[in-house]
């Protein structure tokens, strides 16, 4: 029987965790068409997380704790757990249950007919502010970086062993799994399902984090960024050109410019404004590539914790 590897990235949901691990036992106490085990990874929680996990039961399937050194990130912690996965197909999940725990036999079903990939698409966000920066983040993706990239966004991936094998070849410390995967090719296809809403808990998808994977999607997977600079700087360059040669003229046919300084200042804080930007760019790709060439490990596994099987 195929076994099915589900990692499951938590920080400090202590809240959420006895639900979580009754709704996996009912799940599959029903599902007999695979083996499953569940790699619960813990990125740095600081809160009483491990200690919930170590006292649920665990009677439907097998369970690991991979224990981080520290709080590396979410995409961090679904490449350490990907690293100590045995299945013949992954998944991934997340500790709030705001993808419900049935997407995993509804991807198991689809890629069984021949995909290395499968892609559970959200139909619908029940946050507004969830929705509107999905909506943009996928947008920006699919026209700028990944042209292949789903409309409305996923939060969860199914694939082959195969599939996880070439994701461990090359684990990149500030980029995205999910566009990694995107680029990988092989046969990719998908289902659909509605996100649930939060319950338990607060989440820890902040602003910031937001902020960061939009910045770490365009330098990993797009040329866009470095190349708004050269269009920056061509552009006005060709602004100031046609300016000099209408002042020219200007003056030749007896023009008179008044000399203010609220003219230059705001030349002088167009210009640096523009340079700023521009430096900020160049110092992004600059820091990455040192980042990498540091080749300092993107996530520490502290310990690996296996969790007792109870027998029904």
């Amino acid at each position: 029987m195929k076994k099915i590897s589900v990692i499951i990235p938590f920080l400090n949901e202590e809240e959420n965790i006895p639900q979580l691990c009754r709704t996996l036992d009912v799940f599959f106490s029903s599902y007999k068409s695979a083996e499953a085990e569940v790699i619960f990874v813990d990125d740095g929680s600081y809160d009483n997380s491990v200690d919930v996990l170590k006292q649920q039961p665990y009677k439907n399937y097998k369970a690991k704790i991979v224990k981080l050194s520290r709080n590396f990130g979410s995409i961090n912690a679904l490449y350490a757990g990907l690293t100590k996965t045995e299945g013949d197909y992954v998944v991934f999940l997340y500790a709030d249950l705001q993808d419900p725990v049935e997407l995993i036999s509804m991807l198991y079903e689809k890629i069984l007919e021949g995909y290395e990939i499968v892609w559970a698409q959200r139909k619908s966000v029940d946050t507004d502010n969830s929705r509107f920066f999905s909506r943009l983040y996928a947008w920006l993706m699919k026209r700028y970086a990944v042209k292949n990239f789903p409309s409305n966004g996923f939060d969860v991936a199914m694939f082959t062993r195969k599939v996880r094998n070439e994701l461990i070849k090359n684990i990149e410390g500030n980029s995205s799994i999910f566009l990694h995967l995107l680029s990988l090719g092989f046969r990719q296809g998908y289902v659909l399902y509605d996100k649930r809403k939060r319950t338990l808990g607060k989440s820890k998808w902040n602003l910031s984090k937001k902020f960061k994977l939009v910045i770490d999607s365009f330098v990993a997977y797009s040329y866009l960024p470095i190349r708004l600079v050269t269009v920056a700087g061509i552009i006005f360059s060709v602004m100031g050109f046609l300016y000099s040669i209408f002042i020219f003229f200007y003056k030749l046919m007896g023009g008179k410019i008044a000399h203010g300084l609220s003219t230059i200042v705001i030349i002088l804080l167009l210009g640096f404004g523009i340079t700023n930007i521009s430096l900020g760019i160049i110092a992004e790709y600059l820091w990455r590539t040192l980042d990498v060439s540091r080749r300092r490990p993107p996530f520490i596994i502290d310990e690996v914790i296996e969790l007792n099987i109870n027998e029904q």
